[in-house]
């Protein structure tokens, strides 16, 4: 193997590794003088730190690994900070209960129970990924459907839809002018989003 070979399998087994790579395990693997491969260890070290590459790569008692630069920090601090989990809004509540105890649900169906129309709502749990289009009806039109997601089971800690806590009459549950809903099994649902679902319908 020339040394540009050596140095290749080194970054690919440094990659798929993880934990700090002994020089004396990748020349086994590679079949190839121990010396040799430390020897072309630490010019990728050199080479990594000479191309200010956003990867470098550290040395422990002769065993290597690939780091974050310094540099990188404050970006990677940002993309490993858990999302804030936010609740959805009482509006987006409403709507999503509706389509889970009644699907598959037309809108209109759904604008009737909560008396007020909702569109933005709907939107946003589309977007979500919480609801889904359920084919569409015969009637007039032939209006979509909706049902909701897997992802919606998984965000309620559900196993399937027959899990839902009781509701006798999803439409006296729903209480329109104060806009909440009154059964005691009301759906509380968090989701990890970086912006809470709003219904600007009720501005």
């Amino acid at each position: 193997m020339t040394k540009d070979s050596i140095k290749k399998a080194l970054e690919a087994m440094m990659f798929i590794w993880g934990e700090p790579l002994s020089h004396k395990v990748a020349a086994e693997v590679m079949n190839q003088d121990k010396d040799l491969v430390y020897e072309c260890l630490l010019e990728l070290k050199e080479e990594y730190e000479k191309e200010s590459r956003g990867i470098r790569i550290r040395e422990i008692n002769k065993a290597f690994q690939f780091v974050t630069s310094k540099d990188m920090a404050s970006y990677i601090d940002r993309l490993c900070t858990p999302v804030k989990r936010r609740k959805l809004s009482q509006a987006a509540l409403e709507v999503l209960a509706i389509i889970a105890y009644k699907q598959p649900v037309t809108k209109g169906e759904i604008d009737s129970i909560r008396g007020i129309k909702s569109d933005r709502v709907m939107e946003g749990l589309l977007a979500r990924e919480l609801i889904k289009e359920a084919g569409r009806t015969n009637g007039i039109g032939r209006p979509i459907l909706y049902g909701t997601t897997e992802e919606f089971l998984k965000n309620m800690g559900l196993g399937s839809i027959k899990e839902l806590p009781e509701i006798d009459d999803i439409e006296n549950s729903i209480h329109i002018e104060e806009g909440i809903i009154r059964d005691p099994g009301q759906m509380e649902l968090s989701l990890e989003t970086e912006e809470e679902i709003s219904d600007k319908d009720h501005e």
